[in-house]
């Protein structure tokens, strides 16, 4: 439905021979390889970790369910940061402890800040199942605790994730029946844990990064903002409102997050003056391979469906898909309701993004 930007394509990690294993090696060893493959396809925080767990379950013969807990600098937790709050699992607090991924328990529970038996990196069975679990935490987070079923877990397992003596978190593997999981099980999952965490630590890194980038994004932008008090906070709303316009046709988070930046950085350009800001505010971004349909976008967002716009004249579809979701978002938060929003759909904006941005909005109003 709508055409999208072709991401650079990355080099294979390894030739099909190379990720194969010989036939003589061990079951659980080709099985540890492909699900190594697999956690390299995903290279998200919630991807590996999901991994994680379902191969920790394989490793301990099935019928577990789990949950990943990360521990994160506060403030670092974007994803949690920029879900809706009647989408949150739980009120924020100040643990800096969260539910990363899950295997076998509702989603929901992803973003949620729980306190746990899992400070000690060593790993540990609690033949109480899930009572220090509920222990640790305000009773107001039991009735989600009860929604997932932990009340029923009659042994747990707890597997720190440590990276270079760096705390990551930890692999929590949850077992309904009082079986017990013997030393070398144990040791199993020890040992698959600490197979992973140096690409969790490296993932964390690179969000460290990426949230710097961000941070000094908007500080730049705010400061630039404050000389026009009136337009004190309008790159954050037409960010806000783009990142959800974005969602909703069906970007990936790597796409939300350009356009998270060309959103921030739109109006840059204007440092230099209202006239051809877009072209300049596109120049800022020459030489950042990573913002390139960011770039586009910057450059674009003037254009006008109808053809009559600038700085190319670039008519419909032709008109790249960031650029045309932050010219909508950007009315939006210039004209304020959707009734005057609507009178450009088909002239200057694109019909079926300004019907969406309505829907969205309808479903979940701006914070």
């Amino acid at each position: 439905m709508f055409r999208r930007p072709r991401p650079p394509q990355p080099p294979p990690l390894a030739s099909a021979e190379a990720r194969v294993p010989s036939s003589s090696a061990p079951a659980g060893d080709m099985e540890a390889v492909r699900v190594l493959n697999d956690l390299l396809a995903r290279p998200t925080h919630e991807g590996v970790l999901e991994g994680a767990l379902s191969h920790a379950s394989f490793l301990l013969g099935g019928n577990l369910r789990g949950y990943a807990v990360t521990h994160r600098a506060q403030g670092q937790d974007r994803a949690a940061q920029d879900r809706a709050p009647q989408d949150r699992a739980a009120p924020d607090r100040s643990a800096q402890d969260r539910v990363a991924a899950v295997f076998g328990y509702p989603k929901a529970l992803v973003g949620t800040p729980l306190s746990g038996p899992w400070a000690t990196l060593r790993t540990r069975v609690l033949s109480d199942g899930s009572g220090q679990l509920y222990a640790a935490n305000p009773p107001e987070l039991h009735g989600i605790l009860d929604t997932c079923g932990m009340r029923d877990v009659a042994l747990s397992l707890v597997v720190p994730v440590n990276d270079r003596g760096r705390n990551l978190g930890a692999l929590v593997l949850d077992r309904n029946s009082p079986e017990d999981i013997g030393t070398a099980a144990q040791e199993l999952v020890t040992r698959w844990a600490t197979a992973i965490a140096p690409l969790l630590g490296l993932l964390e890194s690179r969000e460290e990064w990426k949230l710097t980038a961000r941070q000094v994004s908007s500080a730049v932008v705010e400061a630039f903002e404050s000389q026009d008090f009136d337009g004190l906070g309008h790159a954050q709303a037409v960010a806000e409102a783009s990142v959800k316009l974005g969602r909703a046709v069906g970007l990936v988070d790597r796409e939300l997050d350009e356009l998270w930046f060309a959103a921030t950085l739109h109006d840059l350009g204007k440092i230099h003056g209202e006239k051809g800001h877009p072209q300049v505010g596109a120049n800022f971004l020459h030489g950042v391979p990573h913002l390139a349909q960011a770039q586009k976008a910057v450059r674009h967002h003037h254009e006008r469906w109808d053809g009559q716009g600038e700085p190319d004249k670039l008519a419909g579809e032709d008109i790249p898909l960031y650029a045309r979701i932050l010219a909508v978002a950007n009315a939006y938060v210039h004209l304020g309701d959707f009734e005057r929003l609507r009178g450009e759909a088909g002239k200057g904006l694109d019909a079926r993004l300004v019907g969406l941005m309505e829907k969205v909005s309808a479903e979940s109003p701006a914070k």
